[in-house]
């Protein structure tokens, strides 16, 4: 009992050090688009996706072959030193070659040249923090990781919201020299990065005790197997990247105007409070599905919570659309960034669809076939790239909205098909169906016809009778549930 107590404990405070730290970066979409023009933010967008990327091929899967070995592996400590050297180096490298060609790197991705330094630094602060973080964790210590997690964000929102909200103003009533000396007038990308710095500067003070507790060892051996073992999770990586930010920097290649990229990037970050809803169940399901796996009623569990997952997915799916024009008021409330709203149902439905494909993914992880998994990114990424590259000259963004949606529906649909064969579970197709076009005719009606969606009679009737819908086809399990309680 004291054991499962133990893993409640830790699951819920790990799920709200990732949960909390995505709600608060929507207080930044919002701090962003009331301060930056919508190029500006079109900018921040485009290195942050270059951000994402190199945050992948920086850590070479190296995390989770950590985590991998670490039950395996005697000897904690040679594992622990091995990555941390293979790690540091690694990094140290990056850092020295990329600062060298800078200019080169400047003049390639279109960036100015000071972004690109910051970028740099973060990206190197970060990558040196990986192992003593996994250690953390790997330690069962999830207070000290939840506290540093959410440190690192809260100083990263605090450090902006100085910077761009308040700043400038002391900056125009103050003879302060403090002030006067770190204010400079049309720098507010700078600050961002600025802020995401000092952010990671802080996190790797935080663990940077750690380097001096271990023994310098490698083992060529232990490192040759956590490279092989995590060279499929860095393509996975890569290929993940790719279908959820590579976006932003294709546009801005093919020449996008950067005021509708930014559009584009704060009204895709409205569809992603489905993103939430997802991250939050995978956490909690994960272990769930694992820990039954050996039950003799394995795949009808699995095909159960798979319909329900859809049912209140295509609840929230429907919400957020009907109401996008409300959270746009609480998330983007400058109009000049509304011109992309007409994105807003693909994401939510495309992040949806990846909370699909989460659950089917289930097979191939409980038959420890996990490089299907980055084989069917890597299809997803295919599909990415290539109906970005047709459509972005037609339809500008909205290709890359519509490239999203099928990237994801494909990769659910492979899943599905693969998953049948190998592990089969006996999914409700018709419930499932049923609900997911219902939601979706609705949401559409009531998003892209004028008059429907401005009344907002006709979205708030069509949750009504989705609602209704739902208890009269699942009457009986709703009401066993309430008996229960």
């Amino acid at each position: 009992m004291s054991s499962g107590k133990s893993l409640f404990k830790q699951t819920l405070i790990y799920g709200i050090a990732t949960v909390l730290p995505r709600m608060l970066s929507f207080l930044l979409v919002r701090l962003y688009t009331d301060y930056l023009p919508t190029n500006e933010y079109g900018k921040v967008s485009v290195i942050f996706s270059f951000l994402v990327f190199f945050n992948v091929i920086l850590s070479y899967g190296m995390e989770t072959s950590f985590f991998r070995f670490y039950s395996k592996e005697e000897d904690k400590n040679k594992l622990i030193s091995t990555s941390t050297i293979s790690l540091f180096w690694s990094t140290i490298g990056f850092l020295v070659i990329f600062l060298l060609f800078r200019k080169d790197l400047s003049i390639w991705s279109r960036i100015n040249l000071e972004y690109i330094v910051f970028t740099i630094w973060i990206l190197a602060l970060d990558a040196l923090a990986i192992i003593p973080f996994s250690k953390i964790r790997a330690e069962g210590r999830p207070i000290k990781y939840a506290v540093v997690k959410i440190s690192n964000v809260l100083i990263n929102l605090s450090l902006n919201v100085f910077f761009l909200a308040f700043l400038p103003k002391w900056a125009t009533n103050t003879d302060n020299v403090f002030i006067q000396t770190i204010y400079h007038e049309d720098f507010q990308i700078g600050y961002i990065f600025v802020s995401n710095l000092i952010a990671s500067l802080v996190t790797l003070v935080f663990v940077l005790p750690d380097y001096f507790k271990i023994k310098w060892q490698f083992d060529v051996d232990l490192w040759k197997k956590m490279m092989q073992y995590g060279l499929p999770i860095l393509v996975a990586g890569i290929a993940f990247a790719i279908n959820e930010h590579f976006d932003k920097i294709l546009l801005e290649w093919m020449d996008i105007d950067l005021a509708d990229i930014g559009a584009y990037s704060a009204c895709y970050k409205i569809g992603m409070f489905m993103v939430l809803f997802r991250t939050a169940y995978s956490l909690g399901i994960e272990p769930f599905f694992f820990s039954h796996a050996k039950n003799e009623n394995a795949p009808q569990t699995y095909a159960t919570i798979t319909k329900y997952f859809v049912i209140f997915g295509s609840f929230i799916c429907l919400g957020v659309i009907v109401f996008a024009d409300i959270l746009k008021l609480i998330l983007v409330n400058n109009q000049s960034y509304w011109s992309a709203m007409n994105i807003v149902p693909l994401i939510v439905l495309a992040n949806f669809f990846l909370g699909i494909y989460t659950n089917l993914s289930v097979w191939y992880k409980l038959i420890d076939k996990t490089r299907i998994g980055a084989y069917i990114s890597i299809v997803g990424a295919i599909v990415t790239l290539v109906l970005n590259l047709l459509l972005i000259p037609i339809i500008s963004y909205m290709g890359s909205a519509i490239a999203t949606i099928l990237a994801y529906g494909t990769m659910m649909f492979i899943s599905y098909y693969m998953g049948q064969k190998k592990y089969p579970i006996p999914y409700d197709k018709k419930s499932i169906f049923t609900y997911l076009g219902l939601a979706i005719v609705l949401s559409a009606i009531s998003f892209y016809v004028p008059i429907l969606r401005e009344t907002y009679v006709f979205g708030i009737a069509s949750i009504l009778f989705f609602a209704y819908f739902v208890y009269r086809n699942e009457k009986e399990t709703i009401l066993t549930i309430i008996r229960r309680k």
